[in-house]
């Protein structure tokens, strides 16, 4: 019993047998999904409500990622405020910083994700954060987490470190703010010593996993595109870590999801183990 709490599944990678991929998941134990609703840019937004809505077991997040902050205009906040009333919608995001690829000037990523922050906290949602940091640097982590914690951290709403690359302190801080940690495929990656170093030492009852499908496919599955299935191979690798069975970090994580989103299993979300 697993679930894949971020997969981006309305993407053309998926065109050709995205029912077959979601059936693969289920087939494999994936109880639930969430779709990430970024899309190619505000436009876009409303792409996982779509798709969610055709699955009892789907739920949808709607957002600007910082690549698309460049786009973002009084229209599109507004659609999505009214977007966000959708009871398939459970958070807001991805959002948050983006310095490796710098798509969007900096400043307008700050921005645009300080004005989520706002809409998300009027819709009473938590935010699923976006961190990416130029090379050989913290910069976009200690914009990132100052942001949150001027902005967001007295609303008591919290979020999710989505496929988290940062270090202890970082996840630290994020845990104090009332975040969840959750990780993707990289952490199976060889050289993900301190992601792995950070998955250690996260309390069990605040970690989440994920894919991030179609990308960071994991070991063994690296270089291949990723899909909801292979969450199985996070989830082995923070078995192996934490010295705990698969069962029981299938069982905590998705604990975790319901508890941290307030939602109730229904009878169509649950499947059987493999």
């Amino acid at each position: 019993m697993y679930v894949d709490s971020h997969c981006h599944l309305d993407g053309p990678k998926f065109d050709s047998d995205r029912d077959e991929v979601i059936a693969r998941a289920r087939a494999s134990g994936v109880q639930a999904m969430v779709a990430i609703g970024n899309g190619d840019g505000p436009d876009e937004v409303d792409c996982a409500i779509r798709l969610a809505e055709k699955y009892d077991f789907m739920y949808a997040t709607l957002g600007i990622h910082p690549h698309e902050a460049r786009l973002a205009n009084e229209s599109a906040y507004a659609r999505m405020a009214e977007l966000a009333r959708n009871p398939k919608v459970i958070a807001w995001g991805e959002i948050g910083l983006d310095y490796y690829y710098d798509h969007s000037p900096r400043e307008a990523q700050k921005e645009v994700f300080v004005r989520q922050m706002e809409l998300a906290a009027g819709a009473k949602l938590p935010i699923v954060i976006h961190c990416r940091p130029s090379d050989n640097s913290d910069d976009a982590w200690d914009d990132c987490l100052a942001l949150i914690r001027e902005h967001w951290a007295s609303r008591g709403l919290g979020g999710v470190l989505h496929c988290f690359t940062g270090n202890w302190e970082q996840a630290k801080s994020a845990l104090d703010m009332g975040f969840m940690i959750s990780f993707a495929g990289n952490l199976t990656f060889p050289k993900a010593v301190s992601i792995r170093d950070a998955a250690l030492e996260v309390p069990l009852d605040r970690i989440l996993i994920e894919t991030d499908s179609p990308y960071l496919a994991p070991v063994p599955y690296r270089g291949k595109r990723n899909e909801p299935a292979f969450v199985i191979e996070t989830a082995r690798k923070l078995s192996e870590l934490r010295n705990l069975s698969l069962e029981e970090i299938g069982l905590e994580t998705t604990r975790n999801f319901y508890n941290f989103f307030k939602l109730t299993e229904t009878t169509e979300s649950k499947v059987a183990s493999p």
